[in-house]
C-alpha cells in the first residue's frame, strides 16, 4: 500500500515525459514557424513526406504519390475522437471549396475498427480515407496517435508545408490550403 503513491507519481512523471517527447518532432519542425500548434514551413525549409500509402477503408489501395502535382491535405482521425467528429464538416467544406484549385484530401483512420470508421465517414466526408489501425502512417509523420486530430498539408512537390496539431475549422484551414495551392511550382535545377 505505501508504495502505491510513489509508484503512481513516478508513472505520471514518466507518462508526462513520454508525452512531451512524443509531441516534439525535433529538427524538422524547429526550422519552421510554430504558431499555437500550427507549424508552417517556408518552401525552402520543407522536407519530403515519408511514403503515405495503404488500404482504403472502402477497399483497394492508395498511394499519395499518385497525387503529385496537387496539394494534399492529410487528416488523421478516429471514430472515437470527439474533436474529429467536430471538425469533419469543416474538412469537407474546405475540400469542396478548394478541390478545383488542384487540392485533394485524404483521411487516415487510426486506432479504430473498419466498421466503425466506415460508419463515421458515411454522410460526413466524400474524400477517401486509408485504414491504419496500428497508426504506422501517423508515427511516420511524427503524429503520436494520442494527439489526433492532426492535419498535414503537403505541397505540390510532396513536401510537408504545414502541420496542425489540433482540430481544424474552415476559417483556419482554408486560407492555409489556398496559400499553398497558390505557390509557384519549384523549378527544376534550382537549389
Amino acid at each position: 500500500m505505501r508504495f502505491r503513491r510513489p509508484l503512481a507519481v513516478l508513472l505520471a512523471a514518466v507518462t508526462a515525459g513520454a508525452a512531451l517527447v512524443g509531441c516534439s518532432s525535433g529538427s524538422e519542425e524547429s526550422r519552421c514557424a510554430n504558431n499555437g500548434g500550427i507549424v508552417e514551413c517556408a518552401p525552402d525549409q520543407r522536407s519530403a513526406a515519408p511514403t503515405i500509402a495503404g488500404d482504403l477503408l472502402t477497399g483497394g489501395r492508395y498511394d499519395v504519390s499518385q497525387a503529385r502535382g496537387q496539394v494534399v491535405v492529410v487528416n488523421f482521425w478516429g471514430s472515437w475522437c470527439a474533436p474529429c467528429r467536430a471538425e469533419a464538416d469543416d474538412l469537407e467544406a474546405t475540400y469542396q471549396a478548394t478541390r478545383a484549385s488542384g487540392v485533394t484530401f485524404l483521411g487516415i483512420n487510426v486506432q479504430d475498427s473498419r466498421d466503425k470508421a466506415i460508419a463515421f465517414e458515411e454522410g460526413r466526408v466524400t474524400y477517401p480515407s486509408l485504414f491504419d489501425p496500428a497508426s504506422r502512417l501517423a508515427l511516420a509523420l511524427d503524429i503520436p496517435p494520442n494527439t489526433i486530430p492532426a492535419t498535414v498539408v503537403l505541397d505540390r512537390q510532396g513536401r510537408i508545408a504545414t502541420v496542425i496539431r489540433a482540430a481544424v475549422t474552415t476559417d483556419g484551414l482554408r486560407p492555409i490550403v489556398e496559400r499553398i495551392a497558390a505557390e509557384e511550382p519549384a523549378s527544376t535545377g534550382s537549389r
